[in-house]
């Protein structure tokens, strides 16, 4: 019976592991998608001498890294959470 209790403390210490590396992994795309996001903002606001092609692109960029920093932070807090159970 020992031997089935220490199993499932090793699967939860794993688990917890595997969910507090999966946190820090989606934390760091969360930043990288963030400061991606600024350089693309600086760029479509015209603080650059980027052509107006790239500016619009810029622009698309952008929006696109919103959107996945919001996933990126989203998928973080579940691991978070995970970990504390």
């Amino acid at each position: 019976m020992a031997s089935a209790t220490n199993t499932t403390t090793t699967g939860g210490i794993a688990d917890t592991i595997s969910n507090a590396a999966s946190y820090v992994t989606e934390t760091v795309k969360e930043y990288t998608s963030a400061t991606s996001k600024e350089a693309n903002k600086e760029i479509a606001k015209g603080n650059t001498d980027a052509s107006l092609t790239d500016r619009a692109s810029a622009g698309f960029s952008a929006v696109g890294d919103k959107l996945s920093e919001h996933g990126h932070e989203a998928k973080a807090e579940a691991h978070k959470e995970a970990a504390k159970h």
